[in-house]
Protein backbone atom coordinates (compact mmCIF):
# COMPACT_ATOMS: atom_id res chain seq x y z
CA UNK A 1 0.00 0.00 0.00
CA UNK A 2 1.72 3.40 -0.95
CA UNK A 3 2.24 6.14 1.58
CA UNK A 4 -0.26 8.24 -0.45
CA UNK A 5 -2.95 5.64 -0.10
CA UNK A 6 -2.30 5.03 3.17
CA UNK A 7 -3.18 8.90 4.60
CA UNK A 8 -6.15 9.12 1.64
CA UNK A 9 -7.74 6.61 3.43
CA UNK A 10 -6.87 7.64 6.76
CA UNK A 11 -8.54 11.15 5.95
CA UNK A 12 -11.21 9.50 4.37
CA UNK A 13 -12.23 7.72 7.49
CA UNK A 14 -11.37 10.58 10.14
CA UNK A 15 -13.71 12.36 7.77
CA UNK A 16 -16.46 10.34 8.65
CA UNK A 17 -16.17 9.87 11.84
CA UNK A 18 -16.43 13.71 11.77
CA UNK A 19 -20.03 13.62 10.44
CA UNK A 20 -21.31 10.69 12.58
CA UNK A 21 -19.82 12.68 15.75
CA UNK A 22 -22.07 15.93 14.14
CA UNK A 23 -24.81 13.81 13.24
CA UNK A 24 -24.61 12.71 16.62
CA UNK A 25 -24.50 15.92 17.83
CA UNK A 26 -27.04 17.62 16.18
CA UNK A 27 -29.85 14.50 15.98
CA UNK A 28 -29.10 14.15 12.27
CA UNK A 29 -29.31 10.69 11.62
CA UNK A 30 -28.77 10.98 8.08
CA UNK A 31 -25.43 12.32 8.86
CA UNK A 32 -24.59 10.04 11.40
CA UNK A 33 -25.25 7.10 8.61
CA UNK A 34 -23.18 9.31 6.14
CA UNK A 35 -19.96 9.11 8.69
CA UNK A 36 -20.49 5.25 9.43
CA UNK A 37 -20.39 4.95 5.56
CA UNK A 38 -17.48 7.01 4.56
CA UNK A 39 -15.91 5.24 7.47
CA UNK A 40 -16.45 1.81 6.42
CA UNK A 41 -15.72 2.67 2.78
CA UNK A 42 -12.02 3.93 4.52
CA UNK A 43 -11.65 0.35 6.06
CA UNK A 44 -12.42 -1.39 3.04
CA UNK A 45 -10.30 0.30 1.28
CA UNK A 46 -7.54 -0.42 3.41
CA UNK A 47 -8.27 -4.04 3.35
CA UNK A 48 -8.15 -4.35 -0.51
CA UNK A 49 -4.88 -2.50 -0.44
CA UNK A 50 -3.64 -4.78 2.44
CA UNK A 51 -4.27 -8.25 0.25
CA UNK A 52 -3.13 -6.45 -2.93
CA UNK A 53 0.58 -6.21 -0.81
CA UNK A 54 -0.03 -9.45 0.20
CA UNK A 55 -0.09 -11.65 -3.48
CA UNK A 56 2.93 -8.93 -4.48
CA UNK A 57 4.92 -10.58 -1.56
CA UNK A 58 4.71 -13.75 -3.19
Amino acid sequence: MGLGDKIHNASEKLHGKGKETAGDATGNDRLKTEGKRHQVKADLKQAGEKVKDAFKKH
